[in-house]
């Protein structure tokens, strides 16, 4: 039985070779955070195209779904959670409320303002992707230990707890060139 080769493994030992100052510490582990993204990316967009939701939809569907009930939120709220533009955090609810998914209320408490809600099919298909999402990478790591599972996840957390920056929480740290 042949085994497909570790992309990851074959990028690092090329860079080894070719040009060893490149590699740090985190050199791998980036580059694996990276690759498992995309792979995970790449799941998702296939089960959301057979829902026929855009990723950014999918964001603003769930964002609104775990808001809980009445499963609504202030657009900017909307978009800071999301970490989009207010622009295209409007473009895609635009789209949203094109297809009776999501709807805009009139706020009783300021006339300036408006909340964005999921309407009863927005909140149907909002838990259905979530499922089919989780199913779908459920199945990509069946197999795998939940022992191993459990290990990656708890490193992963640490590795949050200790990098405010991957959190949002400000630039990461850059080292001081100005002496080298």
């Amino acid at each position: 039985m042949t085994t497909t080769p570790d992309p990851v493994n074959v990028w690092m030992d090329s860079w080894r070779s070719e040009l060893p100052e490149v590699e740090h510490t985190s050199s791998e582990l980036t580059k694996r955070i990276m690759f498992a993204g995309g792979v995970l990316d790449g799941v998702m967009r296939r089960e959301l195209t057979g829902l026929g939701l855009t990723a950014a939809e999918f964001d603003v569907l769930v964002a609104l779904r775990r808001a809980g009930a009445p499963y609504r939120m202030k657009p900017n709220r909307l978009a800071r959670s999301l970490m989009l533009s207010t622009g295209g955090t409007t473009n895609v609810t635009h789209r949203l409320v094109a297809r009776h998914l999501v709807e805009r209320e009139n706020d009783p408490d300021d006339a300036r303002s408006t909340w964005l809600r999921l309407t009863a099919d927005g909140i149907a298909l909002a838990e259905r992707a979530v499922l089919v999402n989780a199913a779908a990478h459920d199945a990509l790591f069946e197999g795998v230990p939940a022992e191993v599972l459990e290990a990656a996840t708890a490193a992963l957390r640490e590795l949050f707890a200790a990098t405010p920056g991957l959190l949002g929480g400000g630039p990461a740290a850059r080292p001081d060139r100005s002496q080298a």
